[in-house]
Formats: C-alpha cells, sequence, structure tokens
C-alpha cells in the first residue's frame, strides 16, 4: 500500500499557547470558531485481547469519530499506538475497520503492536517511524517499542534529524505512544529525547497514549504533553474515550476529550 492510500486510511480541554502556557478554556465560544486544523488523536484499542469486547470498541469509535467527522471535518485521526494485544495476526483485521474512517488516518507502533519493521511497514504502507506535512505544520509519528514490546524511548537520531528538516515550520506535533517523561509508573524517562525538544521552539505538542488513566495534558519544559484515555483494553479510565484537536488563530490549540459523546474538560494552550 502507497502513501497515498495509508493516509486515506477528543479529558482534558485546554488552550496551549505558544509559550506552552495553558489557560481554560470557554468551550461553546472557542470550539465554534474555524478551525485551522482540527484532528483527532486515539490509543490503546488493544484488539485481540482476551475477555474484552475489543470488537465492539472499535466499531463504537469509528462510528462516533465518523459521525463527528460529518458534523464537522477532521483533517485527519492519529491512533497513537496499542492498536493490538500483543498478538500480530490481528493487525490486518484491525486495519481493516480503522478503513473504515471517513477521514485520513496515521499510525504509531505502541508496547502491545508486536512487530518486527517489516512487518509494521507491510500492513500500514509506511514505516515504524515517519513524517508528514499539512500547510505550515509537521507531524512527526515515532516508535516506542519492538516486536518483544520492550518499552523503548524515542529514537534520538531519526527525530534530530526530522526536527532539524522541519524546523522553520510554524508547528511540529508530535505523537509517540509511550511518554517519554516519567510522571507515571509506565513511563520510559528519556532526558535525553527532553533535551532534544527544548532546542526546537516550535515543537507544539507532544501526544501519548499508554496510560489508560491519564486524561490529561501535562508540561514539561514549557511543551504540552498530551494523553487521551483509551479506546479499549480493560483499565484505566471509566470511560473509553480520545482527544480532539483544534488549532485556532494565533496558533492557539483548543484541545478536549470525548468521552466517548460528551465533551469533558476543555481548556486552551
Amino acid at each position: 500500500m502507497n502513501r497515498k492510500d495509508f493516509i486515506k486510511q477528543i479529558s482534558f480541554a485546554t488552550f496551549l499557547l505558544a509559550d506552552g502556557s495553558i489557560i481554560p478554556a470557554f468551550a461553546e465560544n472557542l470550539s465554534s470558531k474555524k478551525s485551522k486544523l482540527r484532528f483527532v488523536v486515539a490509543s490503546d484499542g488493544h484488539f485481540g485481547q482476551p475477555k474484552t469486547d475489543y470488537k465492539t470498541y472499535f466499531e463504537t469509535f469509528i462510528n462516533n469519530v465518523n459521525a463527528q467527522h460529518r458534523e464537522q471535518k477532521f483533517d485527519f485521526c492519529v491512533i497513537n499506538g496499542d492498536i493490538i494485544h500483543d498478538d500480530i495476526n490481528f493487525l490486518s483485521t484491525a486495519k481493516s475497520l480503522f478503513d473504515d474512517l471517513e477521514m485520513p488516518y496515521f499510525v504509531t507502533q505502541g508496547n502491545h503492536d508486536h512487530a518486527t519493521p517489516e512487518q509494521w511497514e507491510r500492513v500500514w504502507g509506511v514505516p515504524v517511524n515517519y513524517d508528514y506535512v499539512l500547510g505550515n505544520n509537521a507531524f512527526l509519528f515515532g516508535t516506542t517499542s519492538n516486536v518483544e514490546g520492550k518499552y523503548l524511548p524515542p529514537n534520538i537520531e531519526w527525530f534530530k534529524s526530522k526536527l532539524d528538516e522541519h524546523k522553520k515550520k510554524k508547528n511540529i506535533f508530535i505523537f509517540i505512544h509511550i511518554t517519554p517523561v516519567k510522571w507515571t509508573d509506565n513511563a520510559v524517562d528519556s532526558k535525553e529525547f527532553q533535551e532534544l525538544l527544548k532546542q526546537y521552539k516550535n515543537v507544539r505538542a507532544v501526544f501519548n497514549g499508554h496510560d489508560h488513566d491519564q486524561e490529561n495534558v501535562k508540561t514539561h519544559e514549557g511543551i504540552p504533553y498530551m494523553f487521551d484515555s483509551h479506546i479499549g483494553g480493560n483499565w484505566g479510565t471509566s470511560y473509553r474515550g480520545y482527544r480532539i484537536v483544534e488549532l485556532q488563530k494565533e496558533n492557539k490549540l483548543l484541545t478536549y476529550i470525548m468521552n466517548p459523546t460528551t465533551k469533558i474538560n476543555e481548556a486552551t494552550v
């Protein structure tokens, strides 16, 4: 599958200001304004996890996102890791379900996505680390695991190369499954990655999955890190939800969680 075919393939709402400060949003006023960019971030579907209704979880998520897309279009959707639950035989089936999304979508590899780089690219049509440009915005998608499911930091060499390549873009958005800051027991504390991001003032936000009970926005060195609950699996927040992000005028970000049909914790950053 080529890249064009592939890209065919929303707990805490905040405005993230360019300086990294977080301001509560007045949801109804802000979300009604036309966005320059609007996208969904979801994670942790865990397709194939025993004793869970994983197929229903996927279908519910897809139906909800498609319904919202028809009301107000999304530019794309990101599935930020742990698409499956260990067994690679489920990967193609999970993809066939996500292909029902009515907007382009992107994926990242999580620790339960037990695939080699070659197997991953064979299914999704993209490497485990790749980038995408839309207007004056760059999007970097990186793996934080491997075929054994080991918790890993992002690939520093690859990210530095792409951050350099896109340093003149207005915004860079980063999507990695495991958070690289030790906020949670399940994080990988990558000081090297934290120091790398500090060097690029156009890094607008980092998006993480992995921690199903995290639904908020955390800030480190002026950079917001956004979590998105979970759309599947057997633990985490009491609801199965996802995050919506809207890039507004003056480069403000409006972001909020859908839980899954009610907007909660909306704010501006």
